[in-house]
């Protein structure tokens, strides 16, 4: 039985071939990040807006930190 005063795993995907980023709680996808601000508004609407997106043990980040959005400068070029 899940215990519904454990912390959160969430997951911070590897970039796309276009820089997103999926976020997931477990086997729940949250939503699709392009940038921070986006995982910060993801968090927030799950409920879960006490985390420190860029601090907190609670996230784990695949394929890059919270400063690597590989495609964000591609965008540039449209």
């Amino acid at each position: 039985m899940d215990n519904p005063t454990k912390d959160p795993h969430i997951v911070v995907h590897a970039p796309a071939l276009d820089g997103s980023r999926r976020v997931t709680e477990g086997d729940v996808t949250l939503g699709l990040a392009s940038h921070l601000d986006d995982v910060v508004e993801i968090l927030r609407l799950a409920d879960l807006d006490r985390v420190e997106v860029e601090e907190s043990d609670l996230i784990e980040w695949q394929g890059g930190g919270p400063e690597d959005w590989p495609g964000l400068p591609e965008h540039d070029d449209i």
